[in-house]
């Protein structure tokens, strides 16, 4: 990326760069601004390859996959990477054509990936295969050697929560129950959520102290269960008093009489 800024007017580079620089810092935590500085950073340059992937990247993270399947494209085109591929494979999912992905998936550039790119494209042709409806053939596709390494890879956590997702999909929730578990242990960077997809299937329920509703519910019931103990006091109270009024009446006769 450097190399192809450098290319460009000083001035402009700079600004190029900076508007670069927030789409990374944004593109996890605030999309949709990481989106917008992608768009400025596309019109101050739209002939350079790092500033078409970062586009494509910000338009990905928003869902707009059209969009980022263009841009990933010219990217590719710029850069005679095969990177990309198995997003552009993604998107075309995404816009509605899985029978594309996994023609894509097929293709001779997925030889070219490193592994992380291999295991990226098993992941989107799985996921394609479960949009056709094909669950069973989902879970064919991640069964491979590398899902059963005791080695943990930045991507071994994604391959086995895939797995287990899939399993639980045919109704295999013991193995799902296993894998989810295998996945939580590669879990290193907390990307994805097997600790509470197993907290489901052990029938787990999570309570967030910090809920406001969760806060308000509590206080009714605190003041339910005060009205009841007060009403139960004052039932209590009656059964008391009641002998002594009955009896005043005739202890009044009695008094009179004498």
């Amino acid at each position: 990326m450097r190399q192809e800024l450098l290319s460009l007017p000083k001035t402009l580079a700079v600004d190029v760069a900076r508007n670069l620089v927030m789409v990374a810092k944004l593109l996890d935590e605030e999309p949709e601004r990481a989106y917008a500085y992608s768009r400025v950073a596309l019109r101050l340059a739209s002939r350079v390859g790092a500033v078409r992937e970062a586009a494509g990247f910000a338009a990905y993270g928003v869902a707009k996959y059209a969009e980022a399947l263009t841009e990933f494209r010219a990217a590719r085109r710029m850069t005679g990477s095969v990177h990309l591929w198995p997003l552009m494979a993604d998107c075309e999912r995404g816009i509605g054509r899985p029978e594309r992905a996994l023609a894509m998936a097929g293709e001779p550039e997925v030889q070219q990936l490193d592994k992380a790119g291999q295991i990226e494209m098993r992941l989107v042709a799985a996921g394609a295969r479960r949009d056709l409806g094909q669950a069973d053939a989902a879970v064919v596709t991640l069964e491979c050697g590398e899902l059963g390494s005791t080695a943990v890879h930045p991507w071994s956590a994604r391959l086995r929560y895939a797995y287990a997702d899939a399993l639980l999909a045919v109704g295999r929730e013991q193995d799902a129950r296993t894998w989810f578990a295998k996945a939580l242990d590669a879990d290193q960077g907390g990307v994805t959520n097997a600790s509470d997809r197993l907290a489901e299937l052990d029938g787990v329920e999570f309570v967030d102290a910090l809920d406001p509703d969760l806060d308000d519910e509590d206080e009714d019931e605190r003041e339910g269960g005060a009205d009841d103990r007060a009403d139960d006091r004052a039932e209590d109270a009656l059964d008391e008093d009641g002998p002594d009024d009955e009896d005043g009446p005739e202890e009044a006769d009695a008094r009179g009489q004498a």
